[in-house]
């Protein structure tokens, strides 16, 4: 008997674990805010994640309650973790992080470098 309660219990914790993992959709913040970006220019929003790709869409310099739907590329964490700046510098060229946003109706792909985590107030 006690080991059937145990072995339902551990069940359903394994189930629920598996099912919260299910509705993940994406890494890090919920929001990001646009950074260094210069006053008087615009960050870009593509349709791929890619620089080539067509522009969708441009956020401004002061830009916040950009919704985040998932990155990918940039460092690892041994990456970051195992080289030194240069190297940094050097990886991150090779394989830049791109972060696909919705930011007032409009869903692209931004470059990673430009956002960073921040709100959507009230």
């Amino acid at each position: 008997m006690k080991q059937d309660r145990a072995l339902m219990t551990l069940t359903a914790w394994a189930l629920g674990a598996c099912a919260t993992a299910a509705f993940a959709t994406a890494d890090g913040p919920d929001y990001f805010s646009v950074r260094d970006v210069p006053a008087g220019d615009v960050l870009n929003m593509r349709a791929a994640p890619h620089a080539k790709a067509r522009k969708v869409g441009a956020i401004p310099p002061d830009g916040v309650c950009i919704r985040n739907r998932g990155c990918q590329g940039g460092l690892t964490l041994q990456e970051f973790t195992t080289l030194n700046p240069t190297e940094r510098k050097q990886r991150e060229r090779q394989n830049p992080r791109w972060c696909r946003v919705e930011y007032r109706g409009v869903t692209g792909w931004v470059a990673g470098r430009h956002v960073g985590e921040g709100a959507c107030p009230g």
